[in-house]
Order: C-alpha cells, then structure tokens, then sequence
C-alpha cells in the first residue's frame, strides 16, 4: 500500500565537510527540536560529512561537550555524503557554508536534485547578517557556542518554513 503524503516523513540532511562539528551538532539540534515539540514521526534527520576522514568517528568532544551544556544528544557517528543515495533520499539537503554549497550542488545528478540543496544561513532570524555557520574545528569554545547560536537560529527557521508549506 502506498503512503500518502499526510503519513510520509521530511527527511532532512545536514552536510558540512568532516561530519563532527557543525553538520552533528545541527542533526542533534533539529533532532531535540522536533522531539520536543512532538514531531518525531514527522521528521528524519540525519548528517554527513563532504569528506570521509571521521567516518565512523563520534563528534569532535568540545562541540559534544557544548551541546551537552544546551541538553542536546551530539553524538551521531560521522558518515560521508553519498550522492548516489542521498539526493534520492532526503527532501532538504542543508549545507552549512558557501563552499559546501558548492560542492553538493556539483555532486547533484540533475536540477531537481540539485533544488533539494538549501542554505542554513537562508533561514537564519537572529542572526541577519550571518551569511553561513563558520567553521569552529580550529577555533576555541567561543567559535564552538557561535555555530550553536547560528545553528539553533537556522533550525528553528528551517521548521519554521516546512511549517508553513
């Protein structure tokens, strides 16, 4: 029997390029705000890497460690992004910086796919002029709780248009 669109989840992806700071951390955000509002069913979540260095690996341990002081589960094992299977298995695709952009809307297998790939600074509410979630692998605690502000900003957005469609 076939599911109507009523009983069918939104799939969403986060990407980012290792899979163990930003993309992680926006999977446990997204993952912790439709729980919490009881959406569970209505969502999957998931997040991959552009490259394959942390496959298999859990998130780096001081973005672990500040989403555990905000009460998220960052805890998701990194997996690299597979073209061949992620287009034709989530809805939005959502990347966190230009470069990123690039690179999977490059990967896409034709303009439809390539549609499905959105930017989380295209949602941001809180944080206008912010044009992508920087980077914070080598930066320190502050660089860290930054991408967490910006991340829960494009969350929230992001739920906020799937919402309203």
């Amino acid at each position: 029997m076939m599911k109507t669109k009523a009983e069918e989840k939104v799939s969403i992806l986060f990407i980012c390029l290792g899979n163990i700071c930003r993309s992680s951390a926006a999977h446990a955000v997204m993952q912790h705000l439709v729980d919490e509002r009881g959406w569970g069913n209505r969502y999957l979540i998931d997040s991959a890497g552009i490259g394959g260095w942390h496959v298999g690996q859990l998130p780096d341990k001081r973005m672990r460690e500040c989403g555990r002081q905000r009460g998220y589960n960052v805890n998701h094992h990194a997996r690299q992004f597979d073209a061949s299977r992620d287009f034709d298995c989530f809805d939005k695709i959502v990347v966190m910086d230009e470069d990123n952009y690039r690179n999977i809307t490059s990967q896409a297998p034709n303009e439809a796919a390539r549609k499905k790939v959105i930017r989380m600074a295209d949602f941001f509410t809180q944080h206008p002029s912010a044009t992508c979630v920087p980077d914070p692998y080598y930066g320190g605690t502050e660089d860290f709780n930054f991408a967490l502000d910006l991340i829960e900003d494009g969350c929230e957005g992001i739920l906020k248009a799937l919402s309203n469609h």
